[in-house]
């Protein structure tokens, strides 16, 4: 059974099939049957787990499994701690309603990769990093979740699912690494 630690590069298809104007999975990975165990949509960037045993896919997927998932948010200004606090609480985002998660603002991380194109720099509004650790992943949560309290996300990393984080086991963007399941199975 494998499992493969990606870190998925700004605007690549978290998928194997082909796009029409966008780089895929297939570019970067060669492994015969391995499949994302989750997703991240084209403009987040950061770490996705993929394996070739269906049953791990799943139990990595399935929200009862409730395996934690932390990213970086860059967002636009710099959000007080009543909006910090928001952030943790649930949020209505109209389709549904979020679990509570952990979230706080961090100073900028120093080992964080630049991204490829840069994002905006405007001299008049300042950004700021969000670190939320979440228990759910619902399509574009973060980036909603940001702009509900009124700070749009400009840049979305995920760091770490589960007991896997990126700065523990460094890899640049494209890049992957086999790792033991074991450390994720005993969690689950």
């Amino acid at each position: 059974m494998s499992l493969i630690l990606f870190n998925k590069p700004f605007q690549v298809m978290c998928q194997f099939s082909a796009h029409p104007s966008r780089a895929t999975l297939t570019d970067y990975l060669t492994i015969p049957g391995i499949y994302p165990a989750g997703r991240l949509d084209a403009d987040s960037e950061g770490l996705v787990l993929l394996t070739d045993d269906g049953r791990l896919q799943h139990e990595i997927s399935h929200p009862a499994r409730k395996l934690t998932k932390t990213y970086l948010a860059q967002v636009e200004g710099i959000p007080s701690r009543s909006a910090i606090e928001k952030l943790q609480a649930p949020i209505d985002l109209g389709d549904f309603v979020t679990l509570p998660c952990k979230a706080s603002r961090i100073e900028d991380p120093e080992w964080l990769w630049p991204r490829n194109p840069p994002i905006r720099h405007r001299e008049n509004a300042p950004a700021s990093w969000l670190a939320l650790t979440l228990i759910e992943g619902k399509n574009r949560q973060v980036r909603r979740m940001t702009a509900s309290i009124g700070f749009p996300t400009l840049r979305l990393i995920r760091i770490a699912i589960g007991p896997y984080r990126l700065e523990e086991i460094p890899l640049m963007p494209g890049e992957w690494q086999e790792v033991s399941s074991s450390q994720l199975t005993n969690r689950m």
